[in-house]
């Protein structure tokens, strides 16, 4: 058994967190690395004075053996549920009923809560938004832009960032995977969040919508623990636009876009809301994703993980994470575990 390795992780998402929760256990020391104030990357929650919206990942699925158990882990520590809601997919016309067996989870009370949850166990340093990467002397230095150089060197390093982000800093010191990184498209997603007075009297709680601007609509407000305080919003819905029209409306302000998906709305049995808020995500997801799971270079002792290298959604981030900690933990004598 070797020495206790000491390893950053640059970005606090699924991925990230997943990652540096498993190396934790196996006896690595972890620092992550996050640009925001709080973690959970795109499994993001907007929230404002009496009321909240999930404006980026909307819920997930199980597929895979360790995700599951790290699932029901969470499910017993109650930062997930189950949401049941009245699901529906449209052409702009017509409206038929969802049909799928898998079972839709979301975070209680709002969706970052597994990955405040996952974070909290672990050192991160926030508002550290990282802008350079440097090996010196078989040591990683990290420099963040509001902080300098960190007074910490690191055995190994990895990114758990968007494509574009990570291929920033590997192309700076020409490090590995920078043309893997450049070669990987990731595409934005307009998300308005609509809030109302009153209940809308609709027959669904989420549609997957086949035409026009939109992609997805939700009623927030139906996941399970969103029940509104006294003096709150009634109800609140989230508005995604599909990859496609955000690609083509990305440069556009928001003040422009937001009336278009409002109408969109309105054309699928929605009103005007009384407040709306809107977000523009610029890596949503990707055109074509990379199928390796993560990327791991023993040599200069630098690994990536993310949705982008394992076919996009919360469960493929984090199994990404977990499989390159599975991987860097091979040598130590330990092993990994799910939670």
């Amino acid at each position: 058994m070797g020495a206790v390795k000491n390893v950053a992780v640059i970005g606090a998402g699924m991925a990230g967190l997943a990652c540096g929760q498993a190396l934790q256990q196996a006896g690595f020391l972890v620092t992550v690395f996050e640009k925001s104030r709080g973690p959970s990357g795109r499994v993001s929650t907007r929230t404002g004075e009496g009321w909240q919206c999930d404006h980026g990942a909307q819920y997930f699925t199980v597929s895979q053996p360790a995700f599951a158990t790290q699932v029901q882990r969470w499910l017993q520590a109650g930062v997930v549920a189950e949401w049941h809601g009245r699901l529906f997919e449209t052409d702009g016309v017509q409206f038929s009923p969802k049909q799928s067996e898998k079972v839709r989870y979301v975070g209680v009370p709002k969706n970052t809560a597994p990955a405040r949850e996952m974070a909290g166990l672990l050192e991160v340093a926030f508002e550290h938004t990282v802008t350079g990467l440097r090996m010196q002397a078989g040591k990683w230095h990290v420099r963040s832009q509001a902080h300098g150089e960190y007074p910490e060197t690191f055995d190994q390093l990895v990114l758990a960032i968007p494509s574009p982000q990570a291929h920033a800093l590997l192309a700076a010191e020409a490090l590995p995977f920078t043309d893997l990184a450049g070669g990987v498209k990731m595409r934005g997603c307009w998300a308005l969040m609509a809030r109302y007075p009153q209940a809308l009297d609709l027959p669904f709680d989420g549609v997957f919508v086949n035409s026009g601007p939109l992609s997805w609509v939700a009623r927030d407000s139906s996941k399970p623990g969103r029940l509104p305080v006294e003096g709150a919003t009634q109800e609140v819905w989230v508005l995604h636009a599909s990859a496609e029209w955000s690609e083509a409306n990305i440069a556009r302000e928001a003040e422009a876009v937001a009336p278009e998906l409002i109408a969109a709305f309105i054309k699928l049995g929605g009103t005007i809301p009384a407040e709306y808020s809107i977000h523009r995500w610029r890596y949503a997801d990707c055109a074509d994703y990379v199928d390796a799971g993560f990327m791991w270079d023993a040599d200069a002792q630098l690994g990536l993980c993310g949705d982008w290298l394992n076919g996009g959604k919360v469960e493929g981030a984090w199994m990404s994470g977990y499989l390159l900690a599975s991987r860097l933990a091979q040598n130590t004598g330990h092993s990994v575990t799910c939670a």
